[in-house]
This record gives C-alpha cells, sequence and structure tokens, in this order.
C-alpha cells in the first residue's frame, strides 16, 4: 500500500510498514497515510519486507498483533530484515513500534518461551498483574505522561489509547518510559530511546489521539531539545 497526503512540491519522506506476515499492518498504513493527510505532510507509506526498502526508508514503522514469539519468528523467517532493521535504527532512522512492534524494542519476552528482542530499551515483557482485573486489557485507558516530548503534542487533557494485551514491559528504566496507563498499577504505554519510540495500545484504533500521535511521528526530529522551556512550550 502507498498513498502520498500532498501535491507540495516537498520531497515525500518514505515510510516503510514491515510486513512480518502478521496482521494489522494494512489498517497502520492507512492510519499513517490519513495522519500525513491532516499534518498536510507529503508521505509516501509503503508495506514491504524487503531489507533494502527498510535501509532506504525515511521512517520506520513495526506494527504488532499476537505473541512477541511468532512476531519475532516472523522477522527472522525473512533473511536480512532483522538485522536491516537494527542496521537503519542503529544509524538514526526514526521508528514507531505498536503494541507488540513495542515489545519487541525490550530485551527480551517471557510469551511463549524466552525470546530475544532488539534491546533498545530496558526490561522485559511480561505477563501482566492486574488483581481482580480482567485480562487481557482491553479498551480504552487514560495516557499519563511522565514529561513533554514532540510526540506527544497537542493530545489535549486526558487522551486516551485503546490497548488489547496481557504482556507488558517490566522493569523498565523511568528514563525510556514517556506514558503510562492504569491497570491494576503502572503499565508502560508509551517508551522512548533515542530515535527509537513505541506505543503499548494501538495508535491505528485510537482515533483523534492516536492519528495526533503518528502525525507527530512524521515530524518528529529524534534529538531537538524535547525538555520545555520555562514557559511550558517544547523547544
Amino acid at each position: 500500500m502507498s498513498g502520498t497526503a500532498s501535491q507540495s512540491a516537498t520531497a515525500a519522506q518514505s515510510v516503510v510498514v514491515i510486513d512480518y506476515d502478521g496482521g494489522n499492518l494494512a489498517s497502520a498504513a492507512r492510519a499513517l497515510v490519513r495522519a500525513a493527510e491532516l499534518e498536510d505532510l507529503p508521505v509516501s507509506v509503503t508495506i514491504t519486507n524487503d531489507p533494502a526498502a527498510v535501509l532506504a526508508a525515511d521512517r520506520l514503522v513495526l506494527p504488532g498483533q499476537g505473541a512477541f514469539a511468532d512476531c519475532a519468528r516472523g522477522l527472522a523467517a525473512v533473511p536480512g530484515l532483522r538485522e536491516a532493521i537494527d542496521t537503519a535504527v542503529s544509524g538514526g532512522t526514526p521508528f514507531l513500534g505498536i503494541c507488540v512492534g513495542m515489545q519487541l524494542m525490550a530485551e527480551r519476552g517471557l510469551e511463549h518461551g524466552v525470546t530475544p528482542g532488539f534491546g533498545w530499551v530496558a526490561g522485559e515483557i511480561a505477563p501482566m498483574e492486574a488483581p481482580g482485573l480482567r485480562l487481557p486489557q482491553m479498551g480504552w485507558n487514560e495516557l499519563v505522561f511522565s514529561r513533554p516530548h514532540p510526540l506527544t503534542e497537542g493530545l489535549g487533557p486526558h487522551p486516551h489509547g485503546y490497548f488489547v494485551h496481557s504482556y507488558a514491559l517490566s522493569g523498565a528504566n523511568p528514563e525510556e518510559v514517556l506514558a503510562t496507563t492504569d491497570y491494576g498499577g503502572a503499565v508502560p504505554a508509551i517508551v522512548v530511546n533515542g530515535n527509537q519510540a513505541g506505543t503499548q495500545f494501538h495508535v491505528e484504533k485510537s482515533q483523534s489521539v492516536g492519528l495526533r500521535i503518528l502525525g507527530n511521528f512524521l515530524r518528529w526530529v529524534p534529538g531537538k531539545a524535547e525538555a520545555p522551556d520555562k514557559t511550558g512550550t517544547m523547544t
């Protein structure tokens, strides 16, 4: 799938949605195109598992649906794909992981055995502890932010994301957790480390909040000052 969000003379940035032979890819790509339209950004969105396309992309998005181990195996099944992702991201390409795509950023997953992740953020993906609450966590939950960040600009008060998961990041580095949600305790909802970001919730299903986060991701310049100035405005 591809989409161009603007006829601007500015060259369209290429966004690759990484195909690991899983679900939710087309809906993530459609949401990216829609977010680009709302932001008036010229963007070309492609779903592919071609390592060369991954290496050439301006931005990478890894949706995830299902089990950590299954998604990791899907990436490993395509020769050179996982290595291309690691090389591109290590070289500075902005990356967004969605749901299990975010979980794969961790050191390892404990679902269906122990499976190594990319190791970009600290911690492991472990069964959630939510006494008295239904698992999987399924539905809308409020996002609570630890600090301002370009990815969360313009979300307004009390934004909610749509969650579907029963495993979550455990042992996280607090400095890498941008937002949490409350489900029997604080659950990491957005993580950021340099040019690598991930959302535990499904941004493509989170309506205006999700589209705004995707739009922010398409504009995001990692490394730019991400602390508020004295007026509380992002610099």
